[in-house]
């Protein structure tokens, strides 16, 4: 009896897992195809039996991870880690993300030290590890934005917003009751087409409309950009024209940028841009502000993660250039997407690749004269938070701007939000100076002033005016080197380091003659720029580090035979006058038998100590006065009596 219940049991159970099994197969076609939410319900049912696999949880995770639902991710990924099997690297910073999409970024930050172990070649885990304090930074750029929810949100997904006229056009899966309601796959919900909503004159929202009927298709349309003239329109669309739907080698129907022209009220011609294709996805562009750059999201070849920002040339004849990728500094092997330029040629995007507080997150950074880009700064709460913020736009005139999250509490499944900037991000540093004669003070005019960055790469070359001045702007919380040059001195080269707070570094530089006018009366000691022939506390024996200052006066009396020089040794006031009188004769007369020793004739030198008795300045006995200003006293000098 037992035999043949273990026996039905064991039919019961291959059945049972055959069964399972064939439920996976089915899920994963759906999983392969981006229809995420069908294979979600399949996988799901298999888990909630008690089936449990790497695989099976890996695929639960990412089906809520790129349907941005990552807080249920974070239960799947937390099973996965629970089995302590291997896993790739990835899954250990999609977890962080997951992890900080419910607030717990202690575990978060874990799991981004484990990745940096892991894969520590990877840009996300540099950023890391050069920005452990990264969440004191967003929350230093944080509380600048006043934010609310508007009213033509829907209960669906409604995102991606741009100006058009005194209009704000977007894209919605609002089901708009049409004989046929075609629902995508990864969302279950309707295709999303443009929608345009009129901005009134107290800057609420009127009630939306289709955009026009001529660029919505029974596919996905979203994130128009306009030409200021309003006459061109450039759109992400799913790969479908002119009733032809193309598929990539999967048969999968990608993202590609269309583009279309106004005639007489209609928009007409839509034709893909050229760089698109079949096999790639192109998506959510963006104008620079002379509409001669177009930028752009994709995951076409040569793109560092799942989908990177490039940027095209648009010609003067409509043509388009050759793709470029913005590189390292701005894309990471995680998300960029949703460009956004301003007329102040600042660059917002988001990301999941650069540190934020979990989800994409929307990031800025300024596009500099040269191409080159500034440093990638987080914009803070409370546009971004522990789910997706993305799709950032402003008008920088009046501060007002829109952006999109799937944040807990909106209307729908992604939401548009309305906010104004109280307090702009942009820290301006002025790096400035004066260069000088380090002997006489006097500035001097066109000196060639050049600035370089922390790895000594030039980023520019300026010349001084007439009054020696020069000043460059840099960007706050860098390190710099300004080198000055002038004919007749030899270059100097000093270290600036920029406050992280807008103002001013003032860096002002000293040229030095390497020919200098001696004669008598001239101090050696300040020709070559020693202050003190240094003793230890108390002692007046010739240190190591003296006798390099001593050398060089010792190597100019033997140029001039003839020459001869008083050694004069002075101290500050915080003793006794006598004792500082005393420890100065005494080291004034070692300083002499140094010099003899090497070489010097006795009798072309002179010298005594003079104590306190000869004060440069204020700070006399019972004077309260800084350590430098002591120092100014505190002094060795080699006066030049004969020539």
């Amino acid at each position: 009896m037992k035999k043949q219940l273990y026996t039905v049991l064991a039919v019961f159970s291959l059945l049972t897992a055959q069964a399972q099994e064939a439920r996976l197969a089915a899920a994963d076609k759906q999983y392969e195809k981006y229809a995420y939410v069908d294979a979600i319900k399949t996988y799901e049912r298999v888990a909630e039996k008690g089936y449990k696999s790497v695989d099976l949880f890996q695929k639960l995770g990412n089906a809520y991870y790129f349907n941005a639902e990552l807080d249920k991710a974070n239960k799947w990924y937390a099973e996965l880690f629970a089995m302590n099997q291997p896993v790739d690297a990835e899954y250990y910073y999609r977890y962080s993300q997951t992890l900080k999409s419910v607030g717990d970024y202690e575990k978060a930050n874990e799991m981004l030290s484990q990745f940096n172990q892991k894969n520590a070649a990877d840009l996300r885990a540099q950023l890391y590890t050069k920005h452990k304090d990264y969440l004191e930074e967003i929350k230093a750029n944080s509380g600048r934005y006043k934010v609310e929810n508007i009213n033509i949100n829907s209960e669906y997904s409604d995102y991606g917003t741009a100006f058009f006229d005194n209009k704000l056009v977007f894209a919605s899966a609002r089901d708009t009751g049409g004989l046929f309601n075609r629902k995508h796959q990864w969302t279950n919900q309707s295709f999303t087409k443009l929608y345009a909503s009129e901005i009134s004159s107290d800057g609420s929202m009127l009630e939306p409309e289709q955009f026009n009927t001529s660029l919505n298709t029974k596919f996905n349309e979203a994130t128009p950009v306009f030409t200021k003239d309003g006459k061109t329109v450039y759109f992400t669309r799913n790969n479908y024209n002119k009733g032809k739907r193309g598929k990539n080698s999967d048969k999968a129907t990608l993202l590609k940028i269309y583009k279309a022209t106004l005639e007489k009220g209609k928009w007409v011609n839509v034709t893909e841009l050229p760089f698109t294709s079949d096999n790639y996805s192109t998506a959510h562009p963006a104008l620079s502000p002379d509409e001669k750059t177009l930028y752009f999201a994709s995951d076409m070849p040569g793109t560092l993660g799942q989908s990177d920002l490039f940027k095209v040339a648009i010609n003067a004849d409509g043509s388009f250039g050759t793709p470029e990728n913005l590189g390292k500094q701005v894309n990471t092997e995680g998300r960029e997407t949703f460009p956004y330029v301003t007329d102040e040629n600042e660059l917002y995007f988001a990301s999941d690749g650069q540190l934020g507080l979990g989800g994409l997150d929307v990031f800025v950074t300024q596009i500099n004269k040269d191409g080159s880009y500034g440093e990638i700064k987080n914009v803070g709460t409370p546009v971004n938070g522990p789910k997706d913020d993305f799709a950032f736009i402003i008008d920088t005139k009046t501060r007002f701007g829109f952006f999109s999250s799937n944040r807990d509490g909106g209307k729908g499944y992604d939401d548009i939000y309305k906010f104004q900037e109280t307090r702009q991000l942009k820290c301006e540093q002025l790096l400035s100076g004066t260069i000088t004669d380090k002997e006489t003070g006097l500035p001097i005019a066109n000196a060639r002033v050049t600035l370089s960055d922390a790895s000594f790469k030039v980023i520019k070359t300026i010349y001084a005016d007439h009054e020696g001045k020069y000043s460059f702007d840099v960007e706050c919380g860098n390190v710099y080197y300004v080198k000055a040059e002038s004919k007749d001195y030899t270059p100097n080269e000093l270290k600036a380091i920029i406050p992280k707070e807008s103002g001013e570094t003032d860096l002002s530089i000293e040229l030095d003659k390497p020919v200098k006018q001696i004669t008598v009366g001239t101090d050696l000691a300040k020709t070559f720029g020693i202050k003190i022939i240094y003793f230890d506390l108390d002692k007046w024996n010739i240190r190591p580090d003296a006798a390099i200052d001593l050398a060089k006066i010792v190597d100019v009396m033997k140029q001039y035979p003839n020459m001869k020089v008083d050694v004069r040794s002075h101290t500050d006031s915080r003793q006794t006058h006598k004792y500082n009188l005393k420890l100065s004769d005494r080291r004034a007369k070692s300083t002499i038998d140094w010099m003899v020793q090497d070489g010097v004739a006795k009798e072309r030198i002179t010298g005594k100590g003079y104590g306190e008795t000869q004060l440069v300045n204020k700070c006399a006995d019972g004077v309260e006065c800084t350590e430098q200003e002591h120092q100014q006293n505190r002094r060795s000098e080699f006066i030049i009596t004969a020539m």
